[in-house]
C-alpha cells in the first residue's frame, strides 16, 4: 500500500503540468467554454488540442534535463573568474577587439591614439579570428552612407566593394536623436553642471539650502519644532510674517496648503523676475541671489517697481505662465506605455508602424541621469518616426527631479516628461521613489510643483490606485494633482501590493476620472487586450481622455491596428514573422551590426518573445476576444487536483488516481491520513 501511494504522489508533479486533451469536470465530462472562461482558462477548440505525451518519455526527458543542468552548472563553476581576472583580460589586447576607427576605415593610421589605443589594430589577425558572416543583408546597405561598423559588421560580405566607413554615422544622426553630449557628460561626472532654473524654483519653494533637511523630515512625519526654528535665521517667529516675507517666497499659500487666487499673481510675477536674474546675471557668474535681496523684495513698494521694470523688457524675456504651457491632447490617441527592458526603441518603432500614436521611453532613474551614466541616457533616445514622444523619469526628492527635468529640457527633444509614481519594484520603492510616493502626498506635491515650475514642457504623472490592496487613495488626491501643475495623470488600476496580479479595477479609475478637474486629463491603464475592451472603457466613462496599453502591446503589438480598424485581426503566422523580422532589422540599426550589437538584439528579442508566446490565434478560440488573464489549457490540472485532494470522499481520491496513473493502484484503500500526507507532500513540492 505504501508503494502504491508513493507512486501516486511521485507522478503528481510530472503529470499535472502536462497539456490534457481537454479540461474535464470532476465528474469526467468536458467543460463548456463558459466554464473555462470562468476559471480563466483559454477556451481552445478541442480539435486543436494535442494529446498529452507519454509519462515514460517525459520521465526520461526530465532525467536527461536534470543531468544536463548539473553538468552545465559544474562547467559554469569551473569557468567562473574573479573580478581581478576579468579586469586583467580586458586590459589585454585581443585580436577580436578591433579598434572601431580602424574597422570603419580599414586603415591603421586612422586611429588618433596610435599605439596608445586600448584596442587592437591588427586587421589580418582580426580577419583570421572573426566568426563567419551571418545570413542576410547588412541593415545599413540601403542607407545614405556605408556601414559604420566596417570590418566588424557580421554582414561584411554584403558590403559594396570599395565602400569605406567614416567616423560619423549619418544614418543614425538622421534617425535617432537625444544623444548625450560628451561635454555635458563630463560636467555631470565632475558634478559641475549648473541648474539655474531648478535651483531658483527650489529656492522659491523653500527646498534648498539649510531647509532641505527639514523638508525631508516633514515628508517622513518626523519634524520637530527646534529644527524648524533653527533652519532659517532670518525667518520671523510670527506665522503671518513667515507667509508674507519669508525666504521661501511661498507664492500665496495659506497655512492649510491651499493656494489663494487673490495673492498668487503678483507673487508669481516677482518669482519669475528673480529666476530671470538668477539665470542671466548672477548664475552665469557662478553666484546666487543673496538671501537679503529676497527678504527685501517683500514690501509692496518694491513689488510695484519690479513689476514696472519687468513690463518694460522685451517680450522674449518674459517667462510663460504655468497656465500658458503647451498642453498635449491625449484624447482618442493610442498610447504605448513605457515598458522597462522590452519597451526599447526598436519595439517602439514596430508599434509606430502598427498604429501607435504616443510613445514613451523606458523609465530612467533621476540619480543615474544626473551622474551621466551612458546606459541610462540611452533610454531617452528618440527615433524620427516617433512624432509624439515623451520620457519617463523616477525620483524620490524634488531637487533631483527638478534638476533632471531641466537637464532633459536642455539636452533632449521631447514633447512631455512623465514622472513615475507607481513603480512597484522593491529596489525603487526602498529608495523612496515609485509607489512609495503614494504614501507621502506632501512629497508628491513638492515633486510635481518643482518639476512643473522648472520647465515649460507638460509634466504628466503615472500612479497606481494606492500602496496597499483595498486602501485606494488616488481619488482623494486627484483634484490636487491638477492644481500642483500636472497636465495629465495615468492611473494603473492596481495597487502596489497587487503588482500585476488580479484584474485592474476600472470602476475605481472611472470614479477618479469623474472627480478630476477639467484641466487635468486622466488616462486609464490595465488589461486592455482588444478593441472591444478599449471601446468599453471609453463608452463606460466618456470623461476618460484615453487608455494606455502595456502588456497587451507586448503580447500582440498589432492591437493598435485592431483598435483603429475596429476588428479582431486573425493575423497569419507569416505576418507575425514579418513583424519579428522588422524588429530584428530595427534592433541591428539601433544596437549595431557588429558582434556585440547582434548579441544585444538577440537578447532583447528573446525578452520580447517571452510575451508573444502567450498569444492564442483567433481561429483557435471558442470565445473571442482573448483576455489577458487567460492561461493555456496546459496549466489545467493542479487547481482541480487540489480541490479533489481537499475532499474526504473516497470517490474523489479514486478520481485522482485515475487522472494521474490512469487506474487505481492495486491494494489502494482510502483513509484520511493518506489524503493529508499526500497533500502535505504536494504543498512542499
Amino acid at each position: 500500500m505504501a508503494e502504491s501511494a508513493a507512486d501516486l504522489i511521485e507522478h503528481m508533479n510530472l503529470i499535472v503540468d502536462q497539456p490534457p486533451s481537454q479540461p474535464l469536470n470532476p465528474n469526467g465530462t468536458h467543460r463548456t467554454p463558459e466554464e473555462l472562461v470562468a476559471k480563466a482558462i483559454a477556451p481552445v477548440k478541442r480539435e486543436f488540442l494535442r494529446p498529452p505525451p507519454s509519462r515514460t518519455n517525459q520521465r526520461d526527458t526530465a532525467v536527461s534535463d536534470a543531468d544536463a543542468k548539473a553538468s552545465k552548472s559544474s562547467v559554469v563553476a569551473k569557468e567562473k573568474k574573479s573580478k581581478r581576472q576579468l579586469k586583467r583580460e580586458r586590459r589585454q589586447k585581443s585580436a577580436l577587439h578591433l579598434c572601431p576607427e580602424v574597422a570603419k576605415s580599414e586603415d591603421v593610421s586612422s586611429c588618433a591614439y596610435g599605439d596608445k589605443c586600448r584596442f587592437s589594430h591588427d586587421i589580418e589577425a582580426f580577419k583570421a579570428e572573426k566568426p563567419a558572416d551571418l545570413e542576410g543583408k547588412c541593415p545599413f546597405t540601403n542607407g545614405d552612407g556605408p556601414c559604420p561598423y566596417g570590418l566588424a559588421c557580421r554582414f561584411y560580405g554584403t558590403h559594396e566593394d570599395g565602400a569605406k566607413g567614416n567616423s560619423s554615422n549619418a544614418l543614425k544622426k538622421n534617425s535617432e536623436i537625444n544623444v548625450l553630449n560628451k561635454d555635458v557628460q563630463k560636467l555631470l561626472w565632475k558634478n559641475k553642471m549648473k541648474f539655474p532654473k531648478a535651483d531658483a524654483k527650489l529656492k522659491s519653494l523653500g527646498l534648498m539650502g539649510p531647509g532641505n533637511s527639514r523638508v525631508k523630515k516633514q515628508d517622513d512625519g518626523e519634524v520637530d519644532q527646534n529644527s524648524v526654528n533653527d533652519s532659517h535665521a532670518t525667518v520671523a517667529s510670527d506665522s503671518a510674517d513667515k507667509l508674507e516675507c519669508s525666504l521661501e517666497v511661498r507664492t500665496g499659500e495659506n497655512a492649510d496648503g491651499i493656494i489663494t487666487t487673490n495673492e498668487i499673481r503678483p507673487l508669481k510675477r516677482v518669482k519669475s523676475i528673480i529666476e530671470e536674474k538668477c539665470c542671466s546675471g548672477e548664475e552665469a557668474n557662478g553666484l546666487s541671489v543673496p538671501e537679503k535681496d529676497l527678504e527685501n523684495s517683500c514690501p509692496e513698494t518694491e513689488l510695484e517697481v519690479m513689476i514696472d521694470d519687468a513690463l518694460t523688457e522685451t517680450d522674449g524675456s518674459l517667462k510663460i505662465h504655468l497656465r500658458e504651457k503647451k498642453l498635449i491632447d491625449f484624447r482618442g490617441k493610442l498610447y504605448l506605455a513605457p515598458l522597462t527592458t522590452v519597451g526599447n526603441l526598436p519595439f517602439r518603432r514596430v508599434c509606430k508602424v502598427l498604429g501607435a500614436d504616443v510613445t514613451c521611453g523606458e523609465m530612467a532613474m533621476c540619480t543615474n541621469l544626473l551622474q551621466g551614466q551612458a546606459s541610462e541616457w540611452a533610454l531617452l533616445r528618440r527615433h524620427s518616426s516617433e512624432d509624439l514622444f515623451g520620457v519617463q523619469i523616477c525620483g524620490a526628492y524634488p531637487d533631483t527631479v527638478a534638476r533632471t527635468v531641466e537637464l532633459i529640457d536642455q539636452e533632449c527633444n521631447v514633447d512631455f516628461i512623465d514622472i513615475n509614481m507607481g513603480c512597484p519594484i522593491d529596489i525603487v520603492v526602498d529608495k523612496g521613489a515609485g509607489s512609495c510616493l503614494l504614501t507621502k502626498p506632501m512629497r508628491m506635491k513638492r515633486v510635481i510643483n518643482a518639476a512643473s515650475g522648472t520647465v515649460e514642457k507638460p509634466i504628466t504623472v503615472k500612479v497606481r490606485t494606492g500602496y496597499f490592496e483595498g486602501k485606494n487613495r488616488i481619488d482623494s488626491l486627484i483634484e490636487d494633482i491638477g492644481n500642483w501643475g500636472a497636465s495629465a495623470v495615468t492611473i494603473h488600476g492596481r495597487s502596489r501590493q497587487q503588482r500585476y496580479s488580479k484584474l485592474a479595477d476600472w470602476d475605481y479609475i472611472y470614479h477618479c476620472t469623474r472627480k478630476a478637474p477639467e484641466s487635468l486629463q486622466v488616462l486609464g491603464n490595465g488589461d486592455i487586450f482588444s478593441y472591444t475592451g478599449w471601446n468599453k472603457h471609453k463608452s463606460d466613462c466618456p470623461e476618460l481622455s484615453s487608455c494606455m496599453i502595456a502588456r497587451g502591446a507586448l503580447i500582440k503589438p498589432w492591437i493598435f491596428t485592431e483598435i483603429k480598424e475596429q476588428r479582431h485581426w486573425d493575423i497569419r503566422s507569416g505576418e507575425r514573422l514579418d513583424i519579428l523580422k522588422d524588429y530584428v532589422h530595427f534592433g541591428l540599426e539601433h544596437w549595431g551590426s557588429d558582434t556585440k550589437g547582434v548579441e544585444t538584439t538577440r537578447h532583447f528579442l528573446l525578452e520580447w518573445l517571452s510575451y508573444t508566446c502567450r498569444y492564442i490565434p483567433v481561429g483557435l478560440l471558442d470565445v473571442i476576444p482573448q483576455q489577458i488573464n487567460w492561461r493555456p489549457p496546459s496549466y489545467y490540472g493542479r487547481d482541480d487536483l487540489e480541490t479533489l485532494m481537499a475532499s474526504d470522499s473516497a470517490a474523489d481520491w479514486i478520481r485522482i488516481s485515475e487522472m494521474l496513473l490512469g487506474k487505481v493502484p492495486d491494494g489502494f484503500t482510502f483513509a484520511p491520513k493518506h489524503k493529508s500526507n499526500a497533500y502535505d507532500r504536494a504543498e512542499n513540492g
